[in-house]
């Protein structure tokens, strides 16, 4: 919220720098954006007053204009704004003066004719355009009668530019402080300083109207209603409001529109309570109702905006007609207009969750749903809606019905909070006294009974942020100042950090997916729901956000490909032809019964192109299965399992290609797959021939694994023997070095797959494979003998398994 500094002076006396208000503020209440004061920067802008206007006469849009600027003589200024106009009061940018941006105004020729200086609109002197009144936003800004300025005298004191704005972000806990009032109390508590309040009542005359008859309420949602009152001004003419009204608006960030709109905006401003006008004579049924309307019904906001309401969207209504969203915005059908002549002003409280519901899913969040969303002071619904019944009257010329309707009667709660001094000085580490206490409480103007050194407190409905001890101890905490609680170092023993096993693994594996050429990509943890059901290691129900920021972000995912293969296609799309990402996160499985879904571990990897560059000493070779299940081998190698790590051919997986997957087991149990994306998910993406993994991390982590241990490299020399089999198609490698270790001694190092070959002079269903056998002993040289024995054992293994052939 923007506190204007002038008018915290109206509340009492302020004798400190703005400045040191709002550190005070920071330190003390809820955060500061900024301090600003208009006028910095500025120079040499004053009143100008327009004594002639004529046509230009080398333009057709230009106009010479003789201002008095409290000279002895006029000046001369070219304009070509299209309002200008004889006896005018203006803004005029002086000769050497400095307007937004540091932009210096200089005396110059405009077509031929000379030019002193410069007629501002307010957005050139620095006034945002959202709060400039609409008749000037096109062209320079004109003061109105009741300004009372002179020329010659700078501009910055009547526009309010002198004013300090102290830009406040009120936090979800402290409604109280979206108002004047709130902001007055809080302050007056930090400088033990009584806010004086200025509360308007509504003067009584000797009208007999009967508001009864005139209007009638009928509340449809009870439970979403807290508070509900209505008043009428008759006979009210609709003209600019007074200037003092205007500028304070302005400094508070909000347009003047006219003056029944500006003095609803002015008590929202002053009393944190949102009011609305509408045009009495364009209600047909002259009867309220306050309730839902059928999902899908069209309703135009006053921003002539057309919205599809839901069921649950809480509305005013004209008998049966809507004329405003409750809390949120009113409708374009009963707007206030220059032919308005009766007035109805609406002040009630409505259900906080119901209110933020309606703004969020409408995208509309307005000041006043702003304030609805973080409560309303039940005290003041009344006070408010007075004071703006008696302003509206009084600026409008018009005349307010003495009694209003009350539909729902607001019930201000007192709440009580016991506490003893014990307690406060155990939680703050202080040692405050009784008295201490009771004049912090007194400061925020909490009624306290004592007894001992026990409190009984009071807390007026205005600070309904406050039910418990706690929030007594916190508010003690920041009135006492949280630079006077005592600070302690913390004791205990210290131990030496390190990474958990765990911690150790995950680290482990980024580094040698790093080493292995793959860069680390993060993704949303959010998805479409198409996306989440995609490459998934076990089924799961999606988890869906009860408010999705967008549809593109509605799911929790349920792989990591989906996310990797997004940043394939955003890089391929910019012409990078080699990608290769990994990513280790989260994923999130929820079974049909369970609200909250279980997060998972998972680490992906995804590569497209090539993993080496094109250079003069090598050519660039497109990444294929047998690379990326190299990098997965090395990765799980290093974890040294005490069960067997295999890849099994897997078709069945639907996002990837049949041909070209694997399934990888950790003895019987899966723990991913990796393989060739299918053509037509490469297609739904827009990328390239990509190759992708996913390993579910979590169950690495769990499984048991051998204590890392260390072979010296033997000394005695190695044998070899080459072996060509003729095979059926069908058998697999894995197959193949599974029978020739089972019929071998200890003796055999490692097998080689050196050739594969089908084709000419190849039987068909049938293929060549060749293979290296080496052997070693540790502890001897093995002789020619042992060689022969153990390689014959292994070869009739293999004959009698698989009916092989030895080529």
């Amino acid at each position: 919220m923007k506190v204007s500094y002038n008018w915290l002076k109206e509340y009492f006396d302020l004798d400190v720098a703005p400045k040191v208000l709002a550190e005070k503020i920071e330190r003390t209440a809820v955060e500061v954006d900024e301090v600003t004061r208009a006028a910095d920067g500025l120079k040499k802008i004053i009143v100008g007053h327009t004594l002639d206007v004529q046509p230009h006469p080398n333009s057709d849009h230009l106009n010479i204009c003789q201002v008095d600027v409290g000279e002895d003589e006029p000046i001369q200024i070219v304009c070509g704004a299209p309002n200008v106009a004889k006896d005018q009061d203006v803004i005029v940018a002086m000769h050497g003066a400095r307007i937004k941006d540091n932009v210096k105004i200089k005396r110059s020729k405009m077509r031929g004719e000379q030019s002193n200086g410069m007629i501002c609109a307010l957005q050139e002197i620095g006034f945002d355009e959202k709060v400039v009144p609409k008749e000037y936003v096109n062209g320079i800004y004109v003061f109105p009668e009741d300004s009372h300025v002179k020329p010659g005298e700078p501009v910055y004191s009547y526009l309010g530019m002198d004013d300090d704005v102290i830009d406040t972000s009120v936090t979800p806990n402290r409604g109280d402080l979206f108002s004047m009032d709130g902001n007055a109390y809080e302050i007056g508590a930090i400088y033990d300083k009584v806010p004086a309040m200025n509360h308007r009542a509504l003067e009584t005359t000797d009208d007999s109207t009967d508001i009864k008859a005139l209007l009638k309420i009928q509340i449809d949602a009870k439970e979403d209603v807290q508070a509900y009152q209505m008043g009428i001004v008759q006979h009210v003419n609709i003209v600019p409001s007074p200037f003092w009204l205007q500028v304070r608006l302005m400094t508070a960030g909000v347009r003047p529109i006219n003056n029944v709109v500006d003095v609803t905006n002015y008590i929202m401003l002053k009393y944190g309570q949102p009011l609305h006008a509408f045009d009495y004579d364009k209600l047909t049924e002259k009867e309220i109702h306050v309730g839902y309307s059928p999902a899908k019904t069209k309703f135009v906001t006053l921003d002539g905006e057309e919205r599809e309401l839901r069921a649950t969207d809480l509305m005013i209504k004209d008998g049966e007609r809507n004329i405003a969203m409750a809390g949120v915005m009113g409708g374009l059908d009963t707007e206030i207009t220059p032919e308005t002549k009766t007035v109805v002003i609406e002040s009630a409280i409505f259900d906080p969750i119901k209110i933020r519901k309606t703004a969020r899913y409408h995208v509309l969040h307005s000041e006043a749903s702003m304030r609805f969303e973080r409560g309303v002071n039940p005290a003041t619904v009344t006070a408010a809606l007075e004071e703006a019944l008696e302003l509206t009257a009084q600026f409008g010329h018009g005349k307010a019905v003495v009694n209003h309707l009350s539909a729902v009667d607001p019930e201000p709660k007192e709440v009580q909070v016991k506490l003893d001094l014990t307690r406060i000085n155990h939680v703050l580490g202080t040692d405050l006294s009784v008295q201490d206490v009771t004049n912090i409480m007194r400061r925020l103007q909490f009624s306290t009974k004592v007894s001992g050194e026990s409190f009984t407190i009071t807390v007026p409905a205005r600070r309904w942020d406050i039910h418990i001890p706690a929030d007594i101890l916190e508010e003690i905490a920041r009135l006492y100042g949280y630079d006077n609680l005592p600070s302690t170092l913390p004791t205990g023993a210290t131990t030496i950090g390190r990474l958990t096993t765990s911690q150790q693994v995950i680290r482990g594996a980024r580094h040698i997916l790093q080493g292995s050429g793959l860069n680390q990509a993060m993704s949303y943890g959010l998805t479409t729901a198409e996306k989440a059901k995609m490459f998934m290691l076990q089924s799961s129900e999606e988890t869906k956000l009860a408010f999705p920021m967008s549809q593109d972000h509605a799911i929790l995912r349920m792989n990591l490909i989906s996310g990797l293969l997004d940043d394939v296609a955003y890089n391929v799309a910019r012409k990078v032809s080699n990608v290769a990402l990994y990513e280790q996160g989260r994923v999130f499985y929820r079974t049909a019964d369970v609200d909250r879904p279980n997060e998972v571990e998972h680490i992906a990897g995804a590569i497209t192109g090539s993993l080496a560059t094109k250079s003069w000493y090598q050519k660039e070779v497109p990444v294929d299965f047998y690379q990326l299940k190299g990098i997965v081998s090395l990765l799980l190698h290093d974890l040294n399992f005490k069960e067997t790590v295999s890849f099994v051919a897997n078709k069945k997986r639907p996002e990837m290609h049949p041909g070209r997957t694997a399934d990888i087991f950790l003895g019987d149990q899966v723990i991913g797959f990796m393989g060739q994306v299918h053509p037509q998910i490469e297609k739904q993406f827009k990328i390239p021939e990509t190759y992708v993994f996913e390993l579910n991390l979590q169950a690495i982590l769990e499984a048991p694994k051998n204590i890392q241990h260390y072979e010296p490299i033997s000394k005695y020399p190695a044998i070899t023997r080459d072996v060509a089999l003729l095979i059926d198609k069908n058998i697999t490698n894995t197959d193949i070095v599974a029978a020739l270790r089972s019929k071998s001694s200890h003796h055999l190092e490692t097998i080689q797959l050196f050739d594969v070959y089908e084709g000419k002079h190849i039987p068909e269903h049938k293929k060549s494979v060749a293979y290296t056998l080496t052997y070693r002993d540790k502890h001897n040289t093995l002789t020619e003998d042992e060689v022969n024995k153990e390689f014959d054992q292994a070869i009739e293994a293999l004959k009698n398994t698989f009916e092989v052939e030895i080529r």
